[in-house]
């Protein structure tokens, strides 16, 4: 999920959108399952939906930091393209999908960081190019800000629908 050329097809290609999306759903059901399997139902289904409003964060707030902060000229922020950038993010998550090994006793914190890392170089290749950056620092400065806002985001949605609905 590092290759340029796929991040470069998915950008010029708007027909990816709904490819992403599912993308997204995919990854969100095996985190999901991963982190909260030993939860119940309800603890999976929490866990999925948080995981889609975290994601959604997380490519919102990466946008919003490009396109605002990390980008030099005008020209490059009128590049800048929502929907291009909410299509290579979705595909940037795939890598989440190895945490469903969190199924696995020992796994669960392995398989965030891991993860998690491995989605935060993904994105940052994926912003690279979605919106033409020169820098890659700066690409990765948009996507860490942007993964720290969708993780506290999750989070704190992960905690209140836990409350709420009494999963412990």
């Amino acid at each position: 999920m590092l290759d340029v050329k796929l991040y470069q097809e998915i950008a010029a290609e708007p027909r990816f959108l709904n490819q992403a999306w599912i993308t997204v759903l995919i990854y969100a059901m095996l985190a999901s399952w991963g982190s909260f399997g030993r939860a119940g139902a309800v603890g999976s289904n929490i866990g999925l939906i948080t995981a889609v409003i975290g994601w959604y964060v997380w490519a919102f707030s990466t946008y919003y930091c490009a396109t605002k902060w990390f980008l030099k000229t005008s020209a490059e922020v009128e590049r800048g393209d929502r929907k291009t950038v909410m299509r290579v993010m979705g595909f940037a998550c795939a890598p989440g999908a190895i945490r469903l090994l969190g199924l696995l006793p020992g796994l669960g914190i392995l398989a965030l960081v891991v993860s998690s890392i491995w989605m935060i170089v993904a994105a940052t290749v994926a912003i690279k190019v979605a919106l033409h950056f020169e820098s890659t620092a700066r690409a990765a400065g948009a996507c860490i800000i942007g993964w720290i806002i969708g993780a506290i985001a999750q989070g704190l949605l992960l905690v209140m629908l836990f409350q709420v609905f009494g999963v412990s």
